[in-house]
């Protein structure tokens, strides 16, 4: 147990007078009584401790027992081949990003389980089915030269020249990070370069020879939630600790991030304050000094475009004497914001969108003549590009094929060019690349069918919810299915932090494109994903429909889908099965444990589980704006009434449960995942349990690694299902 005996210096305690040390010794007692009592009110706390030797000897004891089960099946192994094929599909296209002449993209296979970071040039890629790639960095030989699993996870490179650029490298893929100064002409690491040790860190280029830093800096410098407050500017050839201080947060803030946006003397650099995961200080600084920009807490700067500021409104708003409503998003210039402009000018500031009632704002994009705006109408996608006209705007519909999901993964700012990926649930991804001057799509690449798409069909429906909200799912199913309530079904959701779940191929939320038609669609499932409140597939008041004290409305929109699938006599209870990862999984454990009788199997995965302690595991305490805080009475009093680890209970018929989660988790906690198994186990509840020991958040760090995973969970499906 982590007492505060373990933080105190006792030689310092020595010193103090004797009132102090009276002080001192009671908060340790404290302390002690109160880190007792939970132990006692929760015997299964020990398995917090992430690497503790009696931890690891019950996760891998969990583990060979689910692999004792499932791997000595046959279809584990049919499953797991057709997984791992999959994802090493040599057709599948390239996610890539756009710098000049250039398309990079990270890539995996089987000759490259960890990865190779690669480029090619512009024209050859959109020309040619197989562009000469030239090798950027190989993480298999930097694992084969590097002690320990090193995992990519991004580079940033300095606009335009891109020569310098920023690798973060996760040691076993968790979201705390080292950095080091890459030179993108000789393909290497810069020896006495930028570099950082590994932390979770918010690191942006200002120039060439300045970083915008926050990391962390030594004791006092993180956040409650585990994220750097202190945001510093650090020049080139000096040592960190000489970097200078811009902004410092407060420790009950979720973390700072600063941002420079245009091109010489247009230039403006920006700090962000992210007072919670919902709310926002925004700063513009300017020669050293910070200036608050006057907008809601809750809106969003989403980008900056000609100089002025787009705003997002997540909820209504007057300015100037107008009624602004929740969705809508201006174009403000930063000089009236930051007060730094006395009198304001019809000039200053506009209205670009106001979105109706059935649709989201997804994304946003800007070149230097253009918005690129994808929007959500009822959960599918459009793109629509605006330009100026004088002092109108020309809006183009750009035409993507219908009834799919579009997303924009490159921008060049000069051209107006664009790549998009576009996908259906039975319409493999293809990547489009879309000319600044004519806005025409054309098809670049796109995946071979990993399954024949002929003999299944899409359908959207809407389930009532328990307060009369209609509720959107769309279901994947083979034409000739019969509605006898025997069909095994698959119903995916995440339900919050404003994310919207879209249509992809084969119903796949992660990069598994194909896969889940091979190992679900082509054994006779039907697979379903729920669009409930608390994601944003209907903006901001969706989302916010589900916050807090309203939480529950998530679960029972989750429960009017299944509820409606067996009306409809498409399953029923011991053929339906759900999953949900993350916030999903919290989904799945608190609706298992309030209706276990709609359910026959769960898969819970890197889950949130205990939420009378999520706040105090690692960056739970950040996500406080979307829960609630279980340490104040009132909030926690409708917390508790849905958190799956306190509401368990004995001698209940709970579907089969399996969990999934990773010992690199860094930002959900997988002692969750750990708790809820041990606690049914005791109980006497048959679980199903996997712990990756890589893969942070995403729970795998290899294709293997993920074909493992897939192929035990969809052999609990259909061992429970069918």
């Amino acid at each position: 147990m982590n007492f505060l005996f373990e933080t105190v210096n006792i030689f310092v305690l020595l010193k103090l007078d004797a009132l102090m040390r009276k002080y001192c010794l009671l908060a340790i007692l404290i302390s002690f009584h109160a880190t007792a009592k939970d132990a006692v009110d929760d015997p299964f706390m020990w398995l917090e401790d992430v690497d503790a030797k009696k931890s690891m000897e019950w996760v891998f004891e969990q583990n060979d027992k689910t692999a004792d089960a499932y791997k000595s099946k046959p279809i584990y192994q049919e499953l797991y081949d057709q997984a791992l094929a999959t994802l090493n599909n040599k057709s599948r296209i390239p996610s890539v990003s756009q710098r000049g002449d250039w398309v990079y993209n990270y890539w995996k296979d089987e000759n490259n389980p960890r990865g190779i970071y690669r480029r090619a040039k512009l024209k050859d890629f959109n020309r040619n089915d197989a562009p000469k790639w030239q090798t950027v960095l190989d993480m298999d030989k930097y694992n084969a030269e590097n002690e320990g699993n090193w995992v990519f996870k991004g580079m940033n490179c300095l606009a335009p020249e891109y020569r310098r650029c920023l690798v973060s490298i996760s040691p076993g893929g968790g979201d705390a990070v080292m950095m080091q100064e890459f030179n993108m002409k000789k393909k290497a690491f810069i020896k006495d370069g930028f570099s950082l040790p590994e932390s979770k860190m918010r690191v942006t280029w200002r120039d060439k020879d300045h970083l915008f830093v926050a990391t962390d800096f030594g004791a006092g410098t993180m956040t409650e939630s585990g994220y750097p407050r202190v945001m510093k500017l650090w020049q080139r050839g000096t040592e960190l600790s000489a970097a200078k201080t811009l902004l410092e947060a407060d420790v009950k803030s979720v973390s700072v991030f600063a941002f420079r946006t245009g091109k010489d003397e247009k230039a403006k650099d920006f700090i962000i304050d992210s007072t919670s995961f919902w709310t926002n200080t925004y700063y513009q600084l300017i020669d050293g000094k910070t200036y608050e920009l006057s907008i809601p807490s809750s809106a969003v700067i989403s980008g900056v475009f000609q100089g002025d500021m787009i705003v997002s409104l997540k909820e209504d708003w007057t300015y100037q004497g107008q009624d602004l409503k929740q969705g809508t998003v201006l174009l403000m210039s930063p000089d009236i914001l930051s007060g730094r402009k006395a009198k304001i000018e019809a000039t200053d500031w506009s209205v670009f969108l106001s979105p109706k009632a059935n649709e989201n704002i997804e994304g946003i994009s800007t070149t230097d003549d253009a918005i690129i705006v994808t929007i959500l109408s009822d959960v599918v996608s459009q793109v629509h590009v605006h330009s100026r006209e004088g002092d109108a705007w020309q809006v183009t519909q750009v035409a993507f094929p219908d009834n799919g999901a579009i997303g924009i993964t490159a921008v060049d700012d000069e051209s107006g060019s664009f790549f998009a990926e576009y996908e259906s649930f039975i319409t493999p991804p293809t990547l489009y690349h879309v000319n600044g001057e004519t806005l025409v799509p054309k098809a670049v690449k796109s995946q071979a069918q990993s399954f024949d798409p002929g003999p299944y069909q899409v359908e959207q429906f809407f389930a009532r919810s328990a307060d009369g909200t209609f509720v959107p799912y769309f279901i994947v199913m083979n034409k000739d299915t019969v509605f006898d309530g025997s069909n095994p079904t698959h119903i995916f959701s995440y339900g919050g932090f404003r994310n919207a779940l879209t249509p992809s191929y084969s119903g796949s939320y992660e990069a598994l494109e194909g896969a889940y038609g091979k190992l679900w669609l082509d054994r006779g499932g039907v697979f379903v994903s729920a669009s409930i409140r608390g994601g944003g597939e209907y903006g901001p008041k969706w989302h916010q429909a589900a916050l807090l004290e309203n939480r529950t409305k998530s679960f029972e929109d989750f429960e009017a889908v299944a509820e409606d699938l067996i009306k409809r006599k498409i399953t029923s209870p011991q053929h339906l099965g759900i999953e949900g990862r993350s916030n999903g999984g919290l989904l799945v454990g608190a609706t298992m444990t309030r209706r276990p009788d709609l359910y026959g199997a769960v898969i819970c995965g890197v889950p949130l589980l205990d939420m009378k302690r999520y706040n105090k595991l690692l960056a739970g305490a950040s996500w406080m704006g979307e829960f609630g805080n279980p340490d104040i009475p009132e909030q926690w009093a409708y917390i508790k009434k849905y958190s799956p680890y306190q509401n368990l209970k004995r001698d209940t018929a709970y579907p089969a449960t399996f969990f999934y989660t990773s010992t690199r988790d860094d930002r959900v906690h997988p002692g969750h995942a750990r708790k809820m198994a041990a606690k049914m186990m005791s109980y006497d509840y048959p679980i199903w349990y996997y712990e990756n020991t890589e893969g942070g958040h995403g729970g795998s760090s290899t294709n293997e690694q993920l074909a493992e995973r897939l192929a035990l969970a969809y052999t609990h499906l259909w061992t429970h299902l069918k």
